[in-house]
């Protein structure tokens, strides 16, 4: 009998507990998977009750997990923010930490899909064909992806949001809750799409855009 993967989830907020839900439908699902528990540097008072009111064991600080882990425990990232994220990657990689691919059973994919290490794929998520996504990318619940698009690493594409076919999102970007992305578009790295927004043209790196049709907000004219 195979021994299950054993996951630590690092962070306790509201994208952690979430991260616990999908690591939780795999089991139920059949997926040979144990929850060790979630690690934190700073949690809140109330975020540490949510845990405990859910029976997830809370193991302290991401030092305190990494310097008494099994040398077989792997880790997903429940961090909504993609520069966090990076930063993590970095200072577990140092040390050899493994990531480990959250899918959640209800998630639905096309053909030939490439997923990186440490995707994060959420109840509802639809993939569609042909699709790329890189390191630690984290498609939330009822988020859609079209044929042909490729995210970089360490992209977050937040609930209800909509990325078309043939779209090209940069490392680091954050596509907003019910956001659209029109089809063939490139999205540049470190970029922040508001919520709704639509965008119906390229989109360069560093920025911040909103509204419908999505424009740079003010202040961050390039």
């Amino acid at each position: 009998m195979t021994s299950p993967d054993r996951v630590v989830v690092v962070g306790a907020s509201g994208f952690g507990r979430e991260c616990l839900d999908v690591l939780e439908a795999m089991a139920v699902a059949g997926s040979a998977v144990e929850v060790v528990g979630v690690v934190d540097d700073g949690p809140s008072e109330v975020n540490l009750e949510r845990l405990s009111a859910r029976g997830a064991s809370f193991l302290g600080t991401v030092e305190n997990w990494l310097t008494s882990r099994g040398a077989s425990d792997k880790y997903v990232l429940g961090v909504g923010s993609p520069e966090v994220r990076r930063r993590l990657v970095e200072r577990l990689g140092d040390v050899g930490a493994q990531a480990f691919a959250a899918i959640h059973p209800s998630a639905t994919f096309g053909a030939r899909v490439v997923l990186g290490e440490g995707v994060v794929v959420c109840a509802g998520a639809a993939i569609s064909t042909n699709v790329r996504m890189g390191r630690h990318v984290h498609v939330n619940p009822n988020a859609t992806i079209g044929h042909d698009a490729v995210l970089g690493d360490f992209v977050s594409v937040n609930p209800a949001a909509v990325v078309s076919g043939e779209v090209v999102i940069g490392e680091e970007t954050l596509v907003g809750a019910a956001a659209t992305v029109l089809q063939g578009l490139g999205v540049g790295a470190r970029t922040i799409l508001g919520a709704g927004s639509v965008v119906t043209r390229d989109v360069p790196s560093d920025a911040i855009v909103k509204g419908i049709p999505a424009r740079r907000a003010t202040g961050d004219e390039a």
